[in-house]
């Protein structure tokens, strides 16, 4: 059975119930949810599965795209009570605590189960920890959607950051994105994201770095010649829950709550790995050739240039090693 016929199940059924007893709607709280994804996103249909499974003590009112509040302004909106669950980008968290900014680094996490055992490691529990008590937020768990992964319109294998020197390789604005970039041993470039395909097309860059899905919807692969696998960078944001709203709630529900998010987000990551995982022969079927690079090589390597670098300054001590060992 497609989710998708469980999600209008489940919207039907949340309808049905609200117009058959009304009061009883009204008495149960509303938990406002807002993220900058569509609702024809994975993460939509996650969150269709959450609100069923706290239906009798909640209702959920999902607002997608932006409608609500734009991206980045969502975790202010939850810190003033005026939201009270959100899509907040660990980037956004990392703005008000620098020590967060270590968890947005480049080969933190090996992959999506890595990134789920850290938050559910006693480490993870001290940077939530942090979370909650400086922004009054409770995070209930991460929301994997991709892992980035080089492609190039040249044919050159990659096997280490070596064989990156001189590729010009595209990375968003902002030092962050570009010291990624040197991290991975190219020449980055900041070009906008709507340039990049007529960059690769005309050779004003070598190569692009994005999660598979989102070669697809721009049709990049049509102006490459390979995808080098090298993972660099786990995408996820957190799925949070205001402090207020968190602390209204009884032990009961705040389990209740837990399990439905935590069965959501294994829904959710399963079906981006699935995706991932399709994409990556539907790439081979039109002719991109697919490397697998040292991912050891590459790791140590970006992982040194960030300790070298001004942006661990503020990690608390230790914590790689803490990482690296889950």
């Amino acid at each position: 059975m497609r989710f998708g016929f469980t999600r209008r199940a489940v919207l039907l059924g949340g309808l049905m119930l609200a117009a058959a007893m009304p009061a009883m709607a009204q008495d149960k709280p509303v938990l406002r949810f807002s993220a900058v994804f569509s609702a024809e996103d994975i993460r939509a249909e996650m969150m269709d599965l959450f609100a069923g499974q706290i239906i009798e003590d909640f209702t959920l009112e999902p607002y997608y795209g932006g409608n609500l509040f734009k991206q980045g302004t969502e975790l202010v909106a939850l810190q003033r009570g005026n939201l009270e669950m959100g899509n907040i980008a660990p980037q956004d968290v990392s703005n008000q605590i620098p020590a967060w900014s270590v968890l947005t680094s480049a080969y933190l996490f090996r992959d999506a189960a890595h990134l789920r055992t850290f938050f559910d490691s006693d480490v993870g529990a001290e940077f939530k920890q942090m979370a909650e008590d400086q922004l009054g937020i409770h995070i209930l768990g991460p929301t994997y959607f991709g892992a980035r992964q080089v492609g190039l319109r040249i044919d050159k294998e990659i096997k280490t950051p070596a064989d990156m020197a001189g590729i010009k390789l595209r990375m968003p604005g902002g030092d962050a994105w570009q010291f990624l970039g040197e991290a991975l041993g190219a020449n980055p470039t900041p070009m906008a994201y709507a340039e990049v395909y007529t960059g690769l097309q005309t050779g004003a860059i070598d190569g692009q770095d994005n999660p598979l899905p989102n070669v697809e919807n721009m049709k990049f692969y049509e102006v490459m010649d390979q995808i080098v696998l090298t993972s660099h960078l786990v995408g996820y944001d957190l799925l949070v829950i205001s402090g207020d709203a968190w602390n209204a709630m009884t032990p009961e529900q705040q389990e209740k709550v837990q399990a439905a998010a935590t069965a959501a987000i294994d829904f959710s990551q399963q079906a981006h790995l699935d995706r991932e995982a399709e994409l990556l022969e539907q790439f081979k079927t039109v002719g991109l050739n697919i490397y697998e690079p040292d991912l050891d090589a590459f790791r140590a390597h970006a992982q040194q240039m960030y300790l070298d670098s001004d942006l661990a300054k503020d990690w608390p001590e230790g914590v790689i090693d803490r990482i690296n060992a889950l």
